[in-house]
């Protein structure tokens, strides 16, 4: 894989997860620019199905213009 040569050439995208002290989990799901290495979203909750992590990733586009590959998968 080739590694991106400016900002928002490639993002990769993450999930994290821990839980509450009373033994309930969350995830988080990370949106990271691989180039800048800036972190696009954090989005925290008790699931994260995948119409969320799309609606996640639509948010992120209209602030930050995506990879090509991205735009043409939507």
């Amino acid at each position: 894989m080739a590694l991106p040569q400016g900002p928002n050439q490639r993002w990769s995208l993450d999930f994290l997860s821990d839980a509450f002290a009373d033994d309930r989990r969350f995830r988080i799901l990370a949106i990271v620019d691989d180039f800048t290495r800036e972190c696009l979203t954090l989005a925290a909750d008790t699931s994260l199905p995948g119409l969320r992590v799309a609606r996640e990733l639509d948010a992120v586009i209209v602030t930050a213009p995506g990879p090509v590959a991205l735009h043409r998968a939507r």
